[in-house]
């Protein structure tokens, strides 16, 4: 082999071997914001949907717009947490296996212990198919992918993620639960009787994890560079949103219009569809979090190590986070009762619900932070 082949690319770093604090960072500070979204669900007095501006005020739609980054972090960070197990040193063979036991481990959770906290029915009897069961069947498929070259995860990705709008024109026929678990939505019963409310559908959501894992490359380049791909690839991805929305050419399925004055119209221009994720969801959510990713990774000071706690156990906040908020509904519940009011609070005091909830939920996370840190029991890693 000629000499000048054997030097070693100056953008890659050494494998990875530790934890990653800038992701880590970004995945608690999305999952503290996805507590404030349960929250204002649970005690809020709206219940109309917050982002229908003929309801909704602004400072209503702001806080449930935020809310929209938590589940594209959350998939799209799963997906860069498996590439970098095998940076760690995990072979394919124990990744794929870990990735499937998991998967199978998140679903059952979904239809168990956090249906029951969301719905208070019984197991197998309802369930709300949210983002722990997209995460889970996504990270099925993921370990069958991770086989495949990387260019051809991220083809993959790239054809789920900006090609599933197209999908959209297909009609849907009631009672295919096969279209519904895959794209639609919508509720479900199962031939055994269970009934589903299906929230996350799974395309693009598995494209989403695709791409994550096809980003954690940038994780064993040199700082500089990482940084500097962080930059250009956020602000590409939010240009290409604006030109793709501007004239509702294609991406989202819900057109924006020009209203009553420009903080309204700005509003109505990145009120984008979740359910399924469009392709302007994807490049709204994940263009920020690319940026604040180049932004943070310098930063070590007390916000960083404050979200790092919640980011490093985010499966056991998880399910925590949902009992809590059902704790403080069931306290306003009797609350208003009492007093003989409508049930529910105003938004301002949805936020301090929200405040105490997570200053609550810091010390048990950082107690099972501490735990996994000083052991390495093999279920440790299944919460």
């Amino acid at each position: 082999m000629p000499a000048a082949a054997q030097v070693p690319d100056p953008a890659m770093a050494t494998p990875v071997k530790k934890r990653i604090d800038a992701l880590d960072v970004l995945r608690g500070l999305v999952m503290v914001l996805m507590v404030l979204d349960h929250t204002r669900d649970f005690c809020g007095i709206d219940q109309f949907d917050a982002t229908d501006l003929s309801k909704a005020s602004t400072f209503a739609f702001l806080t449930r717009f935020v809310t929209h980054y938590c589940a594209a972090c959350f998939v799209f960070l799963a997906g860069t947490g498996a590439y970098l197990s095998l940076s760690r040193g995990k072979t394919k063979a124990q990744a794929a296996r870990f990735l499937l036991s998991r998967g199978l481990w998140l679903i059952f959770l979904e239809l168990t212990v956090i249906g029951f906290g969301f719905t208070f029915a019984p197991p197998f009897t309802f369930g709300f198919l949210q983002v722990i069961w997209v995460i889970g069947l996504s990270m099925i498929i993921l370990a069958g992918l991770i086989y495949l070259p990387l260019p051809a995860i991220g083809a993959y990705a790239f054809i789920l993620i900006a090609g599933h709008n197209l999908l959209d024109a297909i009609p849907s026929k009631p009672g295919n639960l096969l279209w519904q678990l895959l794209h639609t939505g919508g509720q479900a019963v199962l031939p055994f009787g269970m009934k589903l409310y299906i929230l996350y559908p799974l395309i693009p959501w598995t494209g989403i994890m695709a791409a994550g894992y096809c980003f954690g490359v940038l994780y064993r380049m040199e700082a500089h560079y990482r940084r500097k791909l962080l930059t250009g690839l956020g602000f590409a991805a939010l240009a290409l949103f604006v030109i793709l929305r501007s004239g509702n050419f294609y991406g989202d399925d819900r057109p924006w219009h020009t209203q009553a004055n420009l903080i309204r119209s700005v509003l109505s221009f990145i009120n984008i569809e979740k359910y399924p994720p469009s392709l302007d969801y994807v490049l709204i959510t994940l263009g920020p979090a690319l940026l604040f990713l180049a932004m943070i990774e310098p930063v070590h000071n007390g916000f960083t190590k404050l979200f790092v706690v919640f980011g490093r156990v985010p499966l056991f906040f998880y399910i925590l986070h949902i009992y809590l908020v059902r704790l403080c509904s069931g306290a306003v519940y009797v609350y208003c009762k009492a007093n003989h009011l409508p049930f529910g609070v105003s938004l301002g005091v949805v936020y301090v619900i929200w405040g105490i909830v997570v200053v609550i939920l810091y010390f048990p996370s950082r107690w099972f932070m501490q735990l996994r840190q000083r052991r390495s029991d093999w279920w440790l890693s299944y919460l």
